[in-house]
């Protein structure tokens, strides 16, 4: 090979305008379209095209060269990172407050200087959207001191208009933390196919950027090909723009192996640090030229990018003799690169074919007028207006051509300026700097006019150039000739006039007019300004002589590429001591507000978004939310944030205002308002009901926006400065009520309105606004049409959760969500233009852009389609239309119920029949029809993904969406009340930080009762032999700090998947948990208040508890609230009893039969149970050998009853489908009520109602729905499902059974509670339940102007079971004296309650408190004597000893909740490991031995028998699964199984065993140095702990971890247990004979494939294959996160060794230990 060959060398001048908003600057940058690879020479003169004055930064020198022993190879650099420790620090308003976080952190270094010889800190903040990276790079100084620094720019295709427009996505960094070269194995493949730069987040992975096939030469600063070579860097400082958040991040690295040490690694930083403080400041327009050097080297037929790598691709089994895989690292073509003050490389950062136009040239002119527009655009560019919309016509001939020629204009072009002058308001709402509008004279100008009110209404700016004629032609008659002077009147901002174009007058006047307008545009108040630009033949470019005179003074202007006139504002600080005192009284009013509000109207940029959230944070008042605000439809990092840390913000306050019991309370001291519009009508009256009160509010424009006239605080600021004042105050907690109840009711309507709109199964209007951010992505934004859009958005826009991995990153860097930006045109609320506005807004706003209007403002700017045929740069749009086939906002109006429909369709509603389908055809853009919900998901989802522009057509209609919407409102309201009548019915004890509780729970235990039946259950095998029938479950009793107690009920079915033991598992874990958890006030709600109390205060996922303990947990918290409050537990649930009379507090209860005798028989139980009085019979079927058996007992109850009696039967999934149509056709005369459950499989049961026309109820098929509630019962919403049985506690408690019997109501279905044989206690609470359904029931009916319903008799009728109960007064059944019918007094059922007493006949066993026993015990070994702490409770049952192992920074407390719940089952220990919680270690400080991971195991091997003499069962978790791996394989004399949670078996590869112990080295140095908070900050940033942080009790977890003393212990653990020194257990495996269980989370990924690897590839040996147990919802720290079912797995694998242990037992034995278990 002979590089010379390959090169030529060639001398060229490099110069690139770059445009950034408002002002026009030049970079000068060595590009060509291909790479350039510059080499360049102190003798070169350099040279820049600078046209902005220099910033008055100092000049830094080049202070250090690169030494070649700095460049580390690839192995070294590996191990370098691999001790990378990545700290997250809190979210900052600016860049500035960013780099001094950083710096803060720094400076805690520096004060401690750590001890390693190699290591790496990364510091990253996440800080505003508007840092660019492209805006940096341009912003070095001209002669900088660092290197490298570079831009990649991170678009998918990368082009030089992009960057003109300042739109690229990228890459900065400065300086280099880390150097490494190297070679890489080199593979042929096409570059096509290599992986484009990926923008997903690795925020606590450092990243490397660099290129292949090059070699740089660090001495002569020469760059050549050379193919497999690579040359990497890590930045010092970088600022990362990804779609959610832009990063700031600066990393500190040194190695004394390549001569950096910490000192100097400092050294470079502050050097970095204080030239980015230079870079990343943000002025408006800053952008600083950088070196433009002439001379280079480029390379013929290379086309070279720059790679962007993880370094984690530095370590692991990919990097092997210094040879690394980098053919698919992430890669891009567009980038600009210095590595040296004399060596670059850059690609495609400009358009070579445009590079001779770039210096203006008046000689190119042919006409004066020519010269004119020439100027007039010339100008506008260099001001930063590069996006000109052009109207066809004549006079304007000579701007459109100027605009058509110039190389850095994008002109856009449409017949009608009406929507061209909206596209360019679209543009600027987007892009937030004018574009530029060329009409021709008259009319054309005219058509301007709405969207110029809309601007200036706005605060938009525009620049309008209107041709028009010369003055001799004005007001003669001449065609097309208006007056178009002041043609706005006051909607510009100002007026210009220009004259007709001549060389009489200097063209410096055209350029100063420009420069003053669009700073006059651009200032505050922003808006529109028209420029006249009259124009006289020739209008082409018919050459016509002209005095070059005319241009004098303008040769530097020429020769440069800035603006003529740079107008520089000198802002008024906040600081300002007169704005100073002001601002410090605003303070005092924040500080003493006590029923404090956050209103966030209107927000137009994405920065004030990002402020806006960071005061909501520090503020922690309740924040309401507009549509317009960017926070309305949020996406959140995780399903389950912390209540307590979140921002509270309240969404529907709007319709919570349609109460007037809200509207009475609701009543604010202070108000501080952000952004001066409200789409709500209903919270501006609610504010001015309010007052007085001080209502600050903050706008960045001047204008007076009071239409109510109560704003008392006026403050002319952007959200940022306003905020970054407020960030400084110190404030105190609001009011906990104010909160509480505001949180509450804002659940309440939140439940309301998805409940309704997710169980109207028809696609409703409100559905789409609804639905609006699923399929949005974090670079989408949202544009919504004036009218009914906007409005049902604001009110029933959803925040969703986003689980993703960038998710999780975001949520890591202290976001607790993310915000969809959405716009619209309210600044004249007009209905015009908004298609047109839309395709501008995703122009200027680089993004994809969801489009939602109606289908008269869709009609109204029809030409708007042509616009998005163009091929103008921007993201494709999904436009979704609307179509009611008029205007239905009137139809919610007052004016539609006095006015004939007649009227209301020809005037108002405006109906028509236009084909939407149609107009897109002619246009030639997509369009998709949908009419179902499914259908427009799923067009969503596909607009999302498709690269080009769709229109998806809604249909509605105006009288149902006005139905629609009555009933939102109505239920809405309804809800407000009762939430308020449960709020004033609560005696609040206790307010707290978090909110308002009822009290806390003191103790909790249970009672095992086992009761007498006369017959055996329903549920019963037939044929059972026994003579003597029981029914055995458990008493809750649940008390509070007051004393009161509540009692509740878990009685589990055994063919429902549970039993005694499960449950007694449960509870006892429950027993611990809930003692000291706070009640809060909302629990009652039942609409997900329980479920959100279960997760948030107790910790535990809510479908982890098994539904009848859930369901026996709620009950007997309500019967305590209700105690507490000396009422009952209906009262508790429905606070408007009192007002009822008695009687509507009665329950029907329907009888039960089990039909297994004779036709006879059975038709006589049912006669005398009509004769009792029961109006309902439900009869038991499918439980004889043959149908037609079942069929005869029904027609002869049938005909002893009469018809009078309803009749149901229950098949309980027991018939085929043709057992079940045989028997409906047979008993279709029978009148029956409805069959339960008719059919095996539930997916035949609409098929069955269709085929045989009898009515059906469900009952099995709504016990297992689990959370897609909807989703599942949405196909049974057929006519043919008339009723459905709820029993709660197979369906998970009263709040699962209230959800489910509100969408039965809802669907006009009846809501039929069901007993599973509970006792009297049971049932009492059942009897109240029962009432409160049919009260709720009713309240609908009322809401819906429905007529009332039918009485419901309930499945209620298990009592007759029962010889005997476990309470002492029995519960009172009976024949009602008035109705006759046999009836349930909820009344009577809630004294019941509160008299309650316990039989103590039937109680078999109380709940045996078990403390934990905490003791010492020494063992020495051979240079250690440990002390340790153990921590020991229950039993051994059958010789099972369980010994838990904690993970590193655990300890044995960890596991008391499942020694709590296993205790019963086995003897548990868990022990803390050396160096944690209460251990103790001394070590032999002469011999100085290793704390390795046999050393561990021999050490437990010693304590094991002072615990049993049997074997015991290990359960790990991480370092302890590691531990409790390696002794079942090596120590298989003590140890008889292991429980592996999230464990690895080690290592195999020696490189990667290398990297780990340089990584647990450096850890274990930095918590030596830096102490365990520090530490924890960086342990806990670490992605494999994503999960653990999002659970509510992390903080109460960390603390635990903060509680170690013995920092030297647990370094020197973290070293020496290193999974990089401890054997690999791999080969071992095959040889297990033990038997093992696997346990990880769902979402830890990397466990997950390990375990797989365990199981599939190394446990071929063992005598049974592991079994995995994947644990749901949760990450690596399964056991904390979701205990429940670790609970369940550690128990079902201990059964399979007790099992085996029976196998050789003798019987007596056997028969002694079943016994012992049982009790």
């Amino acid at each position: 090979m002979n590089p010379p060959s390959l090169l030529k060398t060639q001398k060229l001048p490099f110069s690139i305008p770059f445009k950034p908003p408002l002002y026009r600057k030049t970079i000068t940058i060595s590009t060509f379209n291909h790479a350039v690879y510059s080499s360049f020479h102190s003798s070169s003169h350099s040279f820049t095209t600078s046209l902005e004055k220099p910033h008055k930064n100092p000049v830094l020198k080049v202070v250090k060269c690169l030494q070649e022993d700095e460049v580390m190879d690839s192995r070294d650099a590996a191990l370098l990172v691999s001790t990378c420790i990545t700290k997250n620090l809190a979210p900052a308003l600016t860049v500035d407050q960013g780099l001094d976080r950083i710096q803060e952190a720094v400076e805690v270094l520096k004060a401690n200087p750590p001890s390693c010889s190699r290591g790496m800190f990364r510091f990253q903040v996440a800080v505003p959207p508007s840092a660019k990276a492209l805006k940096c790079f341009c912003s070095q100084p001209e002669s900088g001191g660092v290197y490298p620094w570079f831009f990649l720019s991170k678009e998918e295709n990368p082009t030089y208009k992009s960057l003109a427009l300042g739109r690229t996505r990228g890459v900065f960094g400065t300086g280099a933390a880390v150097y490494f070269k190297g070679y890489y194995s080199h593979t042929s493949q096409d570059h096509s196919e290599r992986q484009r730069l990926n923008p997903a987040m690795e925020m606590d992975i450092p990243m490397a950027y660099g290129f292949l096939d090059v070699s740089f030469d660090v001495i002569s600063f020469s760059i050549k090909y050379e193919a497999g070579s690579f040359y990497f860097f890590i930045p010092q400082i970088e600022l990362h723009e990804f779609e959610e958040v832009t990063v700031l991040v600066t990393t500190l690295a040194w190695d004394i192996s390549s001569t950096s040490i910490f000192e100097e690694a400092i050294r470079s930083y502050e050097l970095a640090i204080y030239q980015a403080r230079h870079q990343l400041q943000p002025f408006p327009g800053e952008c600083r030229s950088i070196r433009a050097l002439k001379e280079f080297e480029t390379m013929e037929d290379k086309i070279v990018e720059m790679v962007c790598m993880s370094a984690l691709q530095l370590s692991g089994s990919v990097l092997e003799a210094g040879t690394l895989e980098l053919n698919d690292a992430p890669r891009s073509s567009q980038f600009s690169a210095l590595l040296s003050p004399l060596s670059a490389i850059a690609n495609k950062m400009y358009q070579s074919d445009c590079f001779d136009k770039m210096i203006y040239s008046a000689l190119d002119c042919p006409n004066i007028n020519s010269l004119w527009a020439s100027l007039i655009i010339e100008e506008c560019t260099r001001l930063g207006l590069t996006y000109i919309c052009v109207a066809p016509g004549s006079r304007s001939s000579p701007l459109a051509i100027a605009a058509s020629a110039h190389p850095t204009a994008t002109c856009v072009a449409c017949i009608d300026e009406r929507s061209l002058a909206f596209h360019a308001v679209g543009f600027a709402r987007g892009s937030h700097r004018p574009a530029v509008i060329i009409t021709s004279s008259g009319t054309a100008a005219s058509n301007l006019l709405p969207a110029v009110v809309e601007a200036s209404q706005d605060f938009l700016p525009l620049l309008l150039l209107t041709a028009d004629r010369p003055p001799e032609l004005q007001d003669v008659g001449a065609n097309q000739a208006i007056s178009q002077v002041n043609h706005f009147g006051p909607f510009v901002r100002h007026f210009f006039g220009l004259p007709a174009p001549t060389d009489d007058i200097s063209a410096r006047m055209v350029l100063t007019t420009l420069d003053s307008a669009v700073n006059i545009a651009s200032s505050s108040p922003c808006g529109p300004v028209h420029i006249n630009c009259p124009f006289r033949e020739p209008l082409a470019k018919t050459p016509r002589m002209w005095n070059y005179s005319c241009m004098k003074g303008l040769d530097l202007w020429m020769s440069s590429s800035e603006p003529f006139t740079t107008y520089i504002e000198v802002q008024h600080s906040i600081s300002n001591p007169r704005v100073h005192a002001h601002m410090d009284e605003v303070i005092k009013i924040i500080q003493e507000a006590d029923r404090g509000l956050l209103v966030l109207g209107a927000i137009h940029t994405v920065d004030d978004i990002w402020a806006a959230l960071l005061l909501a944070k520090h503020l922690q008042w309740p924040v309401v939310v507009d549509i317009l605000s960017g926070l309305r439809l949020r996406k959140y990092m995780t399903s389950f944030t912390d209540i307590g840390d979140n921002i509270l913000f309240i969404d529907h306050l709007d319709h919570l205002l349609l109460s007037e019991k809200v509207r009475n309370w609701m009543k604010a001291d202070v108000v501080v308002q952000i952004g001066s519009r409200i789409t709500s009508a209903r919270i501006p009256e609610m504010l001015e009901h309010s007052f007085p009160f001080s209502y600050i509010m903050v706008d960045k424009h001047p204008r007076r926006h009071d239409p109510l006239h109560i704003v008392t605080q006026r403050i002319q600021s952007t959200v940022t400065e306003f905020t970054n004042y407020l960030l400084k105050a110190s404030l105190p907690y609001l009011c906990s009520k104010w909160k509480g109840q505001l949180r509450a009711l804002d659940m309440m309507a939140a439940w309301e309105i998805s409940f309704l709109i997710s169980s109207e199964y028809a696609l409703t209007e409100p559905y789409v606004a609804h639905i609006l951010p699923e399929n949005l992505q974090y670079e989408s934004a949202v544009f919504l049409g004036n009218s009914m859009p906007i409005r049902d958005a604001d009110m029933y826009g959803l925040s969703q959760t986003h689980n993703t991995h960038n998710a999780a990153a975001m949520f890591n860097l202290g976001l607790p969500c993310h915000w969809i930006q959405v716009v619209g045109n309210r600044g004249a609320s007009g209905i015009d233009g908004l298609l047109s506005t839309a395709a501008g807004f995703a122009v200027g706003s680089n993004k994809k852009v969801l489009c939602v209007i109606g289908d008269v403002s869709f009609l109204h700017d029809t030409n708007g389609l042509s616009l998005l045929g163009q091929g103008t740069l921007r993201k494709p749009m999904t436009i979704v239309v609307i179509n009611n086939q008029g205007g239905a906002i009137f139809s919610l109006l007052p004016i539609a119920a006095v006015t004939e429909r007649r009227i209301l369709d020809q005037f108002f509603y405006t109906s028509h029949n236009v084909s939407i389908h149609n107009l897109c055809l002619a246009n030639g853009v997509k369009y998709v029809q949908v009419q179902t919900k499914r259908e427009l998901l799923n067009a969503l989802f596909t607009s999302q993904q498709e690269k080009v522009d769709c229109v998806v057509e809604v249909e509605s209609c105006i009288d149902a969406n006005a139905k629609f919407h009555s009933d939102l409102k109505k239920f809405s309201r309804q809800a407000a009340d009762d939430a308020m009548d449960i709020f004033s019915n609560h005696s609040i004890s206790v307010t707290t930080r978090q909110g308002l509780m009822i009290g806390r729970i003191t103790k909790l235990d249970y009672s095992l009762y086992r009761v007498k039946l006369c017959a055996p259950p329903t549920s019963t095998t037939v044929g059972n032999k026994s003579t003597t029938f029981y029914r055995e479950g458990f008493v809750l009793s649940l008390s509070l700090e007051d004393g009161s107690t509540g009692y509740g009920e878990v009685a589990p079915l055994e063919i429902h998947e549970e039993n005694l033991l499960d449950v007694e598992e449960q509870l006892r874990f429950l027993i611990h948990v809930v003692e000291g958890a706070r009640i809060d006030f909302f629990v009652p709600l039942l609409k997900g208040s329980f479920s959100s109390w279960i997760w948030h205060t107790l910790g535990i996922l809510p479908r982890s508890i098994l539904p009848s303990v859930r369901c026996g947990l709620e009950m007997a918290i309500l019967n305590a609230i209700a105690a507490k409050e000396s009422s009952c537990m209906l009262n508790i649930l429905f606070p408007k009893i009192i007002e009822l009379p008695k009687e509507l507090l009665d329950v029907q209860v329907c009888g039960l039969i089990d039909s297994v005798g004779s036709p006879m028989d059975m038709a006589y139980i049912a006669t005398s149970m009509v004769k009792e009085g029961f109006a309902a019979i439900k009869m038991k079927v499918a439980r004889r050998a043959n149908v037609i058996e079942d069929i005869a007992v029904i027609q002869e109850v049938r005909r002893r009853v009469g018809n009078q009696v309803e009749l149901r039967v229950d098949a309980n999934r027991s018939w085929t489908y043709e057992e079940a149509i045989q028997f409906a056709k047979s008993v279709k005369n029978c009148r029956l009520q409805y069959i339960e459950e008719p059919v095996i499989c539930e997916d035949d049961i609409i098929k069955f109602c269709e085929e045989s026309g009898m009515p059906v109820a469900l009952d099995e098929t709504v016990n297992c729905i689990g959370e897609s509630h909807f989703d599942v019962l949405k196909k049974y919403s057929h006519a043919g499902v008339v009723a459905v049985v709820i029993k709660p506690s197979l369906i998970g408690g009263f709040e699962n059974a209230a959800l489910v019997a509100r969408w039965a109501q809802q669907q006009g279905k009846m809501a039929v509670v069901s007993a599973t044989f509970e006792s009297g206690l049971g049932l009492s609470a059942y009897i109240q339940f029962s009432c409160y359904l049919d009260l709720q029931n009713a309240d609908m009916l009322q809401l819906m102007d429905k007529d009332p319903s039918a009485c419901i008799a309930h499945g209620l009728g298990t009592y007759r079971w029962f010889t005997e109960d476990v309470t002492i007064e029995p519960l009172n059944i009976c024949s009602n004296s008035k109705t006759g019918f046999v009836e349930a007094s909820a009344t009577d059922a809630g004294q019941l309650m509160q008299q309650f007493q316990i039989n103590q006949n039937v109680v078999v066993r109380y709940f045996d408190q078990e403390n934990v026993h905490e003791y010492r015990l020494k063992v020495d070994l051979e240079g250690f004597s440990f002390s340790l702490n153990v921590l020991e409770m229950g039993k051994s049952i059958a010789g099972s000893v369980i010994v838990f192992l904690h993970g590193f920074l655990g300890t044995g407390k960890d596991w008391i909740p499942l020694m709590k719940a296993i205790s019963k089952s086995a003897r548990c220990v868990a022990i803390d490991l050396p160096g944690h919680g209460g251990s103790k270690l001394q070590i032999d400080s002469k011999a100085k031995p290793s704390l390795s991971i046999d050393v561990i195991a021999d050490m437990l091997c010693q304590l094991f028998p002072y615990v049993t003499p049997e074997k015991v069962i290990l359960v790990g978790y991480s370092m302890g699964a590691r531990i409790a791996l390696y002794m079942a394989l090596k120590c298989s004399d003590k140890v008889e199984g292991a429980v592996v949670i999230s464990g690895s078996p080690g290592l195999v590869d020696p490189l990667a065993r290398m990297v780990r112990r340089e990584r647990d080295d450096f850890r274990a140095s930095s918590l030596l140095s830096y102490g365990l908070e520090f530490f924890l900050d960086a342990w806990y940033a670490e992605g494999l702990w994503t999960s653990l942080r999002c659970h509510p009790h992390f903080k109460k977890i960390l603390a635990n971890r903060l509680q170690h003393d013995d920092l030297h212990t647990l370094a020197k653990v973290l070293s020496d247990l290193s999974i990089g020194r401890q054997p690999s257990l791999w080969e071992d495996l095959n040889h297990c004979k033990l038997p093992l269980l696997i346990v990880v989370g769902e979402k830890d990924t990397k466990f997950k494939k390990i375990a797989r690897q365990m199981v599939d590839k190394h446990c071929t040996g063992t005598q049974e294959s592991p079994k995995i147990v994947e644990i749901l919802n949760s990450g690596h720290a399964v056991h904390l996160e979701n205990p429940l079912p670790v609970i369940s797995a550690v128990r079902q694998f201990l059964k399979s060794i007790e099992k085996k242990r029976f196998q050789f037992l003798t019987k007596d034995d056997a028969d002694a230990l079943y016994s012992s278990r049982k009790r």
